[in-house]
């Protein structure tokens, strides 16, 4: 699986390399800075991207603005942000397109290697892996829509975090059954028609974070 790495840290971006390689990964690009990752991105057409919010050389957006670039030109390229800030406002933006596979951890909170591999790869195959905090955060700017009761809340929370039903199901302590009747009944308040498309659960997270 090709990825390409934005980290600006020398010792970070050196460690992500030698760990994806370890799993498999092809690194084809690993850049420190914003305006070498658009070219990489474009030039190698990564499986998924792997990059920072803040890079050189103003360490303010570069990577969220890069990614979004690049999505405009290679529809549902996967991204993973993996930072230390939550940038809410670019955040939205790349989170809004219904296509392609999108993450956003925060680097304090990877605490498990093997967690951290599968989000990648979750990601790259389509899905979504959003820490809780970032969830917290982007809601925390938003009202959460009045439809939906808190049972309902907390598992479209767990939908973001790229649970299937029979993790939520662990998690919430509820069956797998009550899972599924949730999920329908959020879909149905969301106004998200039954579809082929694995992106539903996507559309679900981001019509919550932007209602």
């Amino acid at each position: 699986m090709r990825v390409v790495i934005a980290e600006d840290h020398a010792l970070l971006r050196d460690g992500l390399t030698r760990l994806l390689q370890a799993f498999d990964f092809d690194v084809v690009a690993a850049v420190d800075n914003g305006p070498a990752l658009l070219p990489a991105l474009l030039t190698h057409r990564p499986q998924v991207a792997v990059l920072d919010v803040r890079l050189p050389p103003t360490f303010t957006d570069e990577g969220l603005q890069a990614a979004i670039a690049a999505r405009t030109q290679i529809p549902g390229l996967p991204v993973l942000v993996l930072s230390q800030h939550v940038e809410p406002m670019y955040a939205r933006e790349l989170l809004s397109t219904s296509h392609g596979g999108v993450g956003y951890l925060l680097k304090d909170r990877v605490s498990n290697v093997a967690a951290f591999v599968d989000a990648i790869r979750r990601v790259a195959d389509g899905g979504t892996a959003m820490d809780p905090e970032v969830i917290s955060q982007l809601l925390a700017r938003r009202e959460p829509l009045a439809a939906l009761t808190a049972r309902e809340r907390e598992v479209l929370r767990e939908m973001a975090e790229g649970r299937s039903n029979a993790a939520i199901a662990a998690k919430l302590g509820i069956t797998e059954k009550a899972v599924s009747k949730h999920i329908g009944n959020i879909l149905m308040k969301l106004d998200i028609p039954p579809s082929d498309d694995d992106n539903r659960r996507v559309l679900a997270v981001l019509a919550y974070l932007n209602a």
